[in-house]
């Protein structure tokens, strides 16, 4: 087999081996992984789902080295349907774009595979090609710009890391009357407890959103949110530091167990994307058909 495996081609998840004493990859992965069985392992490298960084499939006795990249194929099983429906606006050789509605992961993850926008839309299209520019919450809906050619791929993929595309958001939370608007809330964001949520720590900001209030309902608020750096939970955070926490957000300021419930998503929406192409030039403006109602 040549060297030409591609890991976000065939939806692969990579690990680089940490260090340890493990006699065989096998023993690495299941002690990495402990929520998965030996036999659901050794099942997975029977049918070539662990692969080498050329895409050879490994064997169970192949011994571990430390560093080494492995990559395998997440499954899950009875893995439950997800009752909401993504919407493609546009598309073409090079670009997908696609409305996101709430409660759908963009990528394979935790309970995840199959009823992710990616693998949805690579069956939708019939295109094994596609990688997400960039990524939003499960629990946000909105705007996700897909690469479709990996030719065209690394000059989209730069537009975000130089900060060279906007991207506007909207949001339902509580009303702030006593803060003047616009403004703008800078901070230190690093990974808390439970590792999925974020908070504020003293220290160096290191992430930025601009707020304004587009529209006043009593209570509450509708307001226009524009992230200049791109953190993990930004939006959610940053609000709730602010002292409106978006509408129905299970995360902060504190964290709710319950179950997805459909009929109260996170009052946050991925409005508007806006960018120079670099490929062909001109301005790219793509606006959400999706709306946060009160």
């Amino acid at each position: 087999m040549t060297s030409t495996f591609d890991p976000a081609q065939q939806q692969a998840s990579t690990l680089c081996l940490p260090p340890g004493d493990w006699p065989t990859v096998l023993d690495c992965l299941c002690e990495r992984f402990p929520a998965i069985s030996r036999e659901q392992w050794c099942d997975r490298f029977s049918r070539g789902r662990v692969l080498d960084a050329d895409g050879r499939a490994l064997g169970v006795g192949h011994v571990y080295r430390r560093g080494m990249r492995v990559h395998y194929f997440r499954e899950v099983a009875e893995e439950k349907p997800i009752p909401v429906h993504e919407q493609v606006l546009f598309q073409d050789e090079h670009l997908v774009v696609v409305d996101k509605p709430h409660f759908l992961p963009v990528t394979p993850s935790g309970g995840y595979v199959e009823q992710t926008l990616l693998r949805r839309l690579i069956r939708r299209l019939d295109n094994p090609h596609l990688v997400p520019l960039h990524r939003i919450d499960r629990h946000t809906a909105g705007l996700v710009l897909f690469s479709a050619n990996p030719q065209s791929r690394s000059l989209y993929q730069r537009l975000f890391p130089e900060r060279r595309i906007e991207k506007h958001y909207q949001a339902i939370a509580a009303a702030l009357p006593q803060r003047q608007f616009p403004l703008v809330h800078c901070s230190r964001l690093e990974h808390g407890e439970p590792f999925f949520r974020m908070q504020e720590v003293p220290g160096d900001a290191n992430s930025e959103t601009h707020a304004q209030v587009l529209e006043r309902n009593g209570q509450w608020w509708r307001y226009g949110l524009l992230p200049i750096t791109g953190k993990t939970h930004q939006l959610r955070v940053h609000m709730a530091a602010l002292g409106a926490p978006i509408c129905n957000d299970p995360f902060y300021p504190t964290l709710r167990n319950d179950q997805d419930d459909y009929q109260r998503p996170l009052k946050l929406l991925a409005q508007q994307l806006r960018f120079e192409d670099p490929l062909g030039g001109g301005e790219r403006c793509y606006q959400s058909r999706l709306t946060l109602d009160w």
